[in-house]
């Protein structure tokens, strides 16, 4: 795969710092000013890009309530069918170039979410700079063929999906001639308890399938994903809401303004801590280097003494021998008369 991926201006890459997605999703609560004021958010809060979601109710499912539509899976929806929850969640398509161009006119990307072929389309005349696939839509091949074909970064996310649906999802892609694909560890529960995560994952799967990788979190709170920029993240996703209190389908697992800030603040924080690997010092660190232990004589000695444990001590600063010598030391008689505080220097030493 491509080390170096662009989405519109930003390159995301080993080497790039993290390219940090606010997903607005339902949280706009079908006000349309509610959702510009989520833009604002999001660019005030350090995010790169904002993600939305295309589809309607009927474009991503059926309109039944036979069994196999309820949501009975124990999340924050049961009790209801797929078509009523997303007749309330989706975002209506006529605002979408809209919020598009006011988020290109505050500097933040917006592209989204497609969960048919018409989304793909709809958001092809947009011109988003590249796409997500849902985690649910991960075994929707010929939603993903359509998708690379159109040559933009493909962004897969893997809530549900199993080791042999990434690959095909991957190999998709690679038929297609697109090696612009950005894998998203992923958890589906909403929200994500911590010990179903797996962090670990995020250097197996970058080693395995040879692509950038980053994280789609559903967990409450910023240490999830500023641990996965550690473990080599390269894109964060999180849900953003205006208040929790306000509700929508979202709402209880999404981001506030402040919240979702000291997430980014953290990661940049993280980004400049991680560095290089290096052994040398900096400039700073060899100063302090300064007062480190080394070998001094520890009271008033004369010319013929002997260096015993009582005249002779590693102690700070660094002004003297190293103190490797000590040993080699006791039982040397001393040159010269020295004062207590008087670094050690093989000058001092009789027969070195």
């Amino acid at each position: 795969m491509e080390k170096e991926i662009r989405i519109g201006n930003k390159v995301i890459s080993e080497n790039s710092p993290t390219f940090i997605v606010a997903e607005m999703s339902a949280n706009h609560n079908m006000d349309f000013d509610r959702a510009v004021e989520i833009l604002k958010a999001a660019k005030a809060a350090g995010a790169d890009a904002v993600k939305i979601q295309t589809y309607t109710a009927d474009t991503i499912t059926l309109d039944c309530d036979a069994p196999c539509f309820q949501i009975t899976q124990g999340t924050l929806w049961d009790g209801t069918t797929l078509h009523k929850l997303y007749e309330t969640a989706y975002t209506p398509w006529e605002w979408q170039p809209k919020l598009k161009q006011i988020a290109e006119d505050m500097g933040l990307l917006l592209f989204s979410s497609p969960f048919d072929f018409s989304s793909v389309d709809f958001l092809e005349e947009m011109q988003v700079p590249a796409y997500k696939i849902a985690s649910f839509e991960i075994t929707d091949i010929p939603l993903i063929r359509k998708v690379a074909r159109l040559g933009k970064p493909v962004i897969l996310a893997t809530g549900i999906a199993r080791l042999a649906d990434i690959e095909l999802a991957l190999r998709t892609c690679r038929e297609e001639g697109n090696e612009q694909v950005i894998l998203l560890k992923c958890c589906s529960a909403y929200p994500t308890p911590y010990e179903d995560v797996n962090l670990r994952t995020i250097p197996n799967m970058r080693e395995t399938f040879d692509c950038i990788c980053g994280l789609s979190d559903h967990t409450m709170g910023t240490a999830v994903a500023t641990g996965a920029v550690a473990l080599g993240a390269k894109m964060v996703e999180k849900h953003l809401t205006l208040k929790r209190s306000d509700g929508g389908a979202d709402a209880a697992f999404s981001m506030e303004p402040q919240e979702f800030q000291e997430m980014v603040d953290n990661i940049r924080i993280l980004e400049k801590a991680l560095g290089k690997v290096t052994y040398e010092l900096s400039e700073k660190q060899t100063r302090e280097r300064e007062h480190s232990r080394s070998l001094f004589v520890a009271r008033d000695m004369q010319a013929g003494e002997i260096f015993t444990p009582d005249n002779l001590r590693s102690v700070r600063p660094a002004d003297g021998l190293h103190t490797l010598y000590y040993e080699q030391l006791l039982g040397k008689r001393i040159t010269r008369d020295a004062k207590l505080g008087t670094p050690m220097s093989w000058d001092l030493v009789e027969n070195p």
